[in-house]
């Protein structure tokens, strides 16, 4: 594992504040939302459709401590963007929105810096405020103004299930076919952590992974690529099932990560698991290590919570198994105790558990020297 210090140039003119909100296109905005809001304890935010005005799509937008997921629908059978979108990748993330400070600055420095601008910095606005926009290749740029958003009584009601705990987006990670690691050349960010295929690799495959900041370090995307190995990697079932580089998962921050999965397994959501061995074994590097786990080991163990750590802190995290029928975007939870790391030393054991999952689904076969596969 790499650690990167240099930030590279801070610009007062303008910066990237935070994670704003996520943005799927899905098949049914009205069914996606409710999953959230059932498995994992969203609550509905806002609503866009035939009823507000809106003839071409529907969005419904939920919400959880500070995370803003929207669902977005094609409203008409002649969508053909939208249709063709879905029929290539399935469910899954359109666009990942940030806050930021001075739009029209950094939409100048993405372009300076090759990257494609879809829509020019506008603003938008209503009764309850306003916001600019710009849209560029690869990622939404988003000014910091209030957020608008247009209210529908939707009139659901919900049943009494345990809160889910979740406050924030922790990182959102991006799987993307071989040498295609560009990211942070379009926008202001620079290279924060990474490892290679040496470091991180189990007995059938291998990747390689860089994360990506912003100057803050309030915003970071690592990006993951596929690397050679002996059966094809869980980011190469991902690539070609979603059918091009895109977002794998969305962590997301809790600061008890023990009651959360607690409420959401018992709110029906499935996570990957473990053998009991990495307990056993993590219980022995412990006594070696400066690092003292204030949470119960047992508990963490009942639970299949992950542990990463260095000399200075802890990470606790866990997985969801895939929120979609196809092998693609899943979901993380994850607790830091003075630890910014993405659980490097979880990777092989995590990467296991999804080879294991996709044994199941006849993904896990051989890669012959060519890059090719072959059934077994």
């Amino acid at each position: 594992m790499t650690s990167c210090t240099d930030k590279g140039e801070k610009h007062e003119q303008g910066r990237f504040v935070c994670f704003d909100h996520i943005t799927f296109w899905v098949g049914n905005a009205k069914q996606a939302a409710s999953y959230y809001c059932n498995k994992l304890g969203f609550e509905p935010l806002a609503y866009r459709g035939l009823e507000t005005g809106s003839r071409d799509v529907v969005s419904h937008v939920v919400k959880q401590g500070k995370i803003i997921y929207v669902f977005t629908s094609a409203l008409n059978p002649g969508n053909n963007e939208m249709g063709d979108h879905l029929v290539k990748h399935g469910d899954g993330v359109k666009d990942v929105a940030f806050t930021v400070e001075n739009c029209d600055f950094l939409v100048e420095k993405a372009r300076e810096r090759g990257a494609i601008i879809i829509k020019e910095p506008h603003v938008v606005e209503d009764k309850f405020g306003r916001v600019k926009l710009a849209r560029s290749k690869s990622q939404i740029i988003h000014g910091l103004f209030s957020i608008i958003v247009i209210y529908l009584s939707l009139n659901m009601i919900f049943f009494h299930r345990p809160s889910g705990k979740l406050d924030f987006i922790d990182h959102v990670v991006g799987n993307q076919p071989d040498n295609e690691m560009v990211y942070q050349r379009n926008l202001l960010f620079h290279r924060f952590w990474s490892v290679d295929d040496k470091q991180l690799q189990t007995e059938y495959s291998a990747l390689r992974s860089i994360v990506v900041a912003n100057y803050e370090e309030t915003v970071k995307m690592p990006i993951n690529e596929p690397a050679m190995g002996k059966r094809k990697s869980q980011i190469q079932e991902y690539v070609e099932y979603y059918g091009s580089a895109g977002v794998q998962h969305i962590a997301m921050n809790t600061s008890d990560i023990i009651t959360a999965i607690r409420n959401l397994k018992e709110r029906g959501m499935e996570f990957m698991t473990v053998p009991d061995t990495y307990y056993q074994q993590l219980r022995e590097k412990l006594k070696s290590s400066k690092v003292q786990i204030v949470e119960d080991i047992s508990i963490l163990e009942e639970l299949k919570i992950l542990v990463d750590y260095d000399d200075n802190g802890y990470l606790l995290q866990i997985f969801t198994k895939p929120v979609q029928d196809r092998p693609t975007v899943f979901l993380e939870v994850i607790q830091r105790h003075n630890h910014q790391g993405f659980g490097a030393g979880n990777f092989k054991s995590l990467f296991q558990a999804i080879e294991a999952d996709q044994n199941a689904r006849g993904n896990l076969i051989i890669l012959t020297p060519n890059g090719t596969s072959e059934k077994l």
